[in-house]
């Protein structure tokens, strides 16, 4: 996952005025934040796409009795737009902008509880879910959009299926870090060892027994989505040290190295709660 999706600087530093337009020189797009679904904790919902929706790649969110359920900010930012359609298109429908380019969009809803200029955390009540506009039934269409065109979506990590249904259960404002050690390394890895930081995160190393490369990360469990201190290492028996450290939102890391059958020490830190492993992991 890229650096950048870390550094809360880069996401206060893009959001745009109320009235949600593009500056000049605005910088290049960073990458998306961890979206999430946009429904209470726990609540499973039928994410459903289709050939020929408009726009395309986005999503309908399907669940009986969807009608008045309370839909969230799938990820912290500023309302630009409060629309109302009548009867066509989007009915009644929100929009979020998160910085970097990337917008969210919200419609069909039955009600609005948000006004342009607001500021929201992640997992905030921004409306509810209903069937207004041009709709065949109750649902919610949601669109993860970057500099105006809309992206497959991917919620808390997982992609969204095109075209078809997948169910996801929310994680939406559940409390504690969003983002698994898994998540951060990537496809194929998995931990093997980890070490808690006291009560303010944990370091995780990580092995992908496909490339041979081990990953550390460090997860924090404190001042989450602020940008505060945090480091991983990874240093192979008889290499220099890498080391991956600043002031992030949520992990530090991924730090990579193909180790095979080399001692490995690795380790982080979360503030002046700090792990240093002996050379093991061996083989």
């Amino acid at each position: 996952m890229s650096r950048l999706r870390r550094l809360a600087v880069f996401a206060a530093a893009a959001v745009l005025p109320a009235l949600g337009l593009t500056l000049a020189g605005q910088a290049t797009a960073s990458a998306a934040p961890n979206f999430q679904v946009p429904f209470k904790c726990g609540v499973t919902v039928t994410a459903a796409t289709f050939s020929g929706h408009n726009p395309a790649n986005s999503v309908d969110f399907q669940k009986a009795g969807i009608t008045g359920m309370p839909v969230l900010a799938s990820a912290a930012g500023t309302v630009t737009r409060v629309a109302n359609e009548g009867s066509t298109s989007y009915g009644r429908w929100i929009e979020l902008d998160h910085g970097g380019g990337w917008r969210t969009r919200y419609a069909h809803l039955s009600a609005q509880e948000v006004s342009v200029g607001q500021k929201v955390n992640g997992g905030t009540q921004i409306g509810k879910a209903g069937a207004t506009g041009g709709v065949t039934g109750p649902h919610l269409h949601f669109e993860e959009n970057l500099n105006g065109v809309t992206q497959k979506a991917v919620l808390n990590g997982v992609a969204v299926p095109y075209y078809g249904h997948k169910d996801f259960t929310s994680k939406n404002n559940c409390g504690g870090n969003p983002y698994s050690a898994e998540q951060v390394c990537g496809s194929g890895f998995s931990v093997v060892d980890s070490q808690p930081l006291g009560t303010a995160g944990t370091s995780y190393l990580l092995y992908n027994a496909s490339t041979k490369a081990n990953c550390v990360t460090t997860l924090k469990a404190v001042s989450l989505g602020t940008a505060s201190p945090v480091s991983a290492f990874l240093e192979v028996q008889g290499s220099a040290r890498t080391t991956d450290s600043g002031s992030f939102t949520y992990y530090a890391g991924p730090v990579t190295k193909t180790a095979g059958s080399t001692c490995v020490r690795w380790g982080g830190s979360v503030g002046t709660s700090a792990y240093e492993s002996p050379f093991e992991h061996c083989g």
